[in-house]
């Protein structure tokens, strides 16, 4: 069997698509059908089926889903081990969420890429839950999420800092008039925020109904730099992490709120699989973010 072709396959269950894959690839679709069938044929099972004018995994294609990473992580690590006085090759997936995405990794990225010029990094953007799920199934080599603190057997998981989520406002809001609120005055507000599943829109979801406010947003967005650009237009407030919105703090475009009484934090956490082969390149990776951070 050629290894490439249990490449190719990890890529279309990556994407769930024969296209996408043939583009990441630098394969035209026919190629990446070629092969696929040559792997069933190979097994002597179905992959994909198609459903709804997408495709899927079948329950066979699951399976094998798992030991070409397995197969993938091994030879990974013949690699690794074999130069590893080299210079770091290879590549290394991360999952994480927009807000860490756009506001925290950046430097770590780009201090690990000068050091390690020919690792490739590929990150993706999700919501928290799907992210340690994409790590449980191998599509991840690691995330950075930011939420409550997670917990799970087969996961590894280490809390690399405390990040505040704050309520802002625009300046001239009258909340940053008077300085001072109260909880139940936020029922009256316009609540801008962040897509379903967010896990500090589920957070700030909780505290509504734990004081018994009444929950109701006029705005849902994806995308943390248009929250930011509604709330400074006066379209609403919203609760955003502390570092995706210090620039706008700093430059007295947007006001934080201090809660009374109470302060709500998550919690930045780098996650990886229990039993994760850690190819040099991950530990380096790694070991960046938790010397920077300081984390023991």
């Amino acid at each position: 069997m050629n290894i490439d072709y249990l490449q190719t396959f990890r890529e279309v269950a990556k994407w769930n698509s024969f296209t996408k894959a043939g583009e990441m690839l630098g394969y035209a679709q026919s190629s990446v059908t070629t092969q696929i069938k040559k792997l069933e044929e190979e097994f002597g099972v179905v992959l994909f089926e198609r459903w709804g004018g997408k495709i899927k995994l079948t329950p066979a294609g699951a399976e094998l889903l798992e030991y070409a990473n397995k197969i993938v992580s091994l030879l990974d690590e013949a690699k690794q081990t074999l130069s590893a006085q080299a210079e770091l090759t290879g590549s290394v997936s991360i999952g994480t969420i927009e807000s860490v995405a756009g506001f925290y990794l950046p430097p770590y990225l780009q201090a690990f890429k000068h050091k390690h010029p020919k690792v490739n990094l590929l990150l993706q953007q999700n919501i928290c839950k799907n992210l340690l799920k994409g790590v449980k199934q191998g599509t991840f080599d690691l995330a950075i999420i930011l939420d409550e603190q997670q917990e799970d057997p087969d996961l590894h998981v280490q809390v690399l800092k405390k990040e505040p989520l704050v309520l802002v406002v625009k300046p001239d809001h009258p909340f940053a008039q008077s300085g001072k609120m109260n909880l139940q005055s936020l029922g009256n507000e316009k609540l801008i925020v962040t897509e379903q599943g967010c896990s500090y829109r589920e957070m700030i979801e909780g505290l509504y109904r734990h004081h018994g406010i009444r929950f109701e947003y006029t705005i849902e967005l994806g995308s943390i730099e248009a929250i930011k650009r509604c709330v400074a237009y006066g379209l609403g407030i919203a609760f955003l992490p502390l570092m995706a919105v210090e620039a706008e703090l700093e430059k007295e475009r947007l006001v934080r709120i201090p809660l009374p009484s109470m302060e709500i934090n998550l919690y930045l956490q780098l996650v990886y699989h229990r039993k994760k082969w850690l190819s040099q390149p991950i530990k380096q990776l790694m070991e960046l973010f938790v010397h920077i951070e300081g984390v023991v």
